[in-house]
């Protein structure tokens, strides 16, 4: 009857443990993320020019500029879509004209980084 009595504990206790394992597996994530596979998605403000500048490539947009505000824009009527120019004193001289502005987009503040404003078409 001992033995038998042994034997039963031993399951038992063999049970429990088995059901401990269980639950503990079920409160952790499968996967759980670690600092070395996930890369730092954040930037320091004084690197964004730098980071935009690498990623960003000189484009031509065509459109009319305007006033917005107390600032100049961009108005492209092709796409409808308008653009802050972060030249100010280059807009201003062709206010209501239609030109090409050269630049980088910057997506984030829809900002076009101007290099060169000219008379468009």
């Amino acid at each position: 009857m001992k033995r038998w009595n042994m034997t039963l504990l031993s399951v038992l206790l063999l049970a429990v443990g088995a059901l401990q394992s269980t639950a503990s597996a079920l409160q952790e994530p499968a996967n759980p993320p670690t600092q070395q596979s996930q890369p730092s998605t954040r930037q320091d403000p004084a690197d964004q020019s730098s980071t935009m500048s690498q990623g960003a490539e000189t484009q031509v947009f065509s459109g009319k500029i305007a006033k917005a505000g107390s600032k100049y824009v961009l108005k492209d009527s092709a796409t409808k879509m308008t653009y802050l120019l972060d030249d100010q004193s280059q807009a201003k001289k062709f206010d209501g004209q239609n030109v090409k502005v050269t630049g980088m987009l910057d997506a984030q503040s829809n900002t076009i980084h101007v290099s060169v404003i000219e008379p468009g078409s």
